[in-house]
C-alpha cells in the first residue's frame, strides 16, 4: 500500500529529526574526545577507547558520558563515579593522571604538577 503525501512528509520529518541529534551527539562526543586527547595526552584513538570504557564501566550511555566530560572541562565539576572510570580508563591507555584528580601517583608514573 502506497503512502500518501501527509504520510511521508511526516516520515522525512522524522528523519530529519534524527538526522540532527545524531549530528549533535556525534559533535557532543567528539569534543569530549578532544578532551581527553588534551589532557590526558592520548591519541583520538585512544580517547575514543577511553570514552567508550567510561561508558561501559558506569553503565552510562556514551553521549551523557560525554557531556559529563565537558560540564567537567567548563566548571571543573565531574561525579565521582566518572572520574574514577576516567582515571582508571587514561592508566590503561594514556601516559599521565587525570588533572584534578586524585592527588596521589600512580606507582609507575608521577602526580599532577
Amino acid at each position: 500500500m502506497a503512502e500518501s503525501e501527509p504520510e511521508r512528509i511526516a516520515a522525512l520529518r522524522a528523519e530529519v529529526e534524527q538526522l540532527k541529534q545524531a549530528l549533535a551527539s556525534h559533535a557532543v562526543v567528539d569534543q569530549a574526545i578532544g578532551m581527553i586527547v588534551a589532557l590526558g595526552r592520548v591519541t583520538p584513538e585512544q580517547g575514543w577507547q577511553v570514552l567508550r570504557d567510561v561508558s561501559q564501566h558506569t553503565n552510562i550511555r556514551l553521549r551523557n558520558v560525554a557531556e559529563l566530560i565537558l560540564i567537567w572541562g567548563r566548571r571543573g565539576e565531574i561525579p565521582p563515579e566518572i572520574s574514577a572510570e576516567l582515571e582508571d580508563a587514561l592508566d590503561r591507555y594514556g601516559p599521565v593522571q587525570v588533572p584534578g584528580g586524585d592527588t596521589e601517583a600512580a606507582p609507575d608514573r608521577p602526580g599532577p604538577g
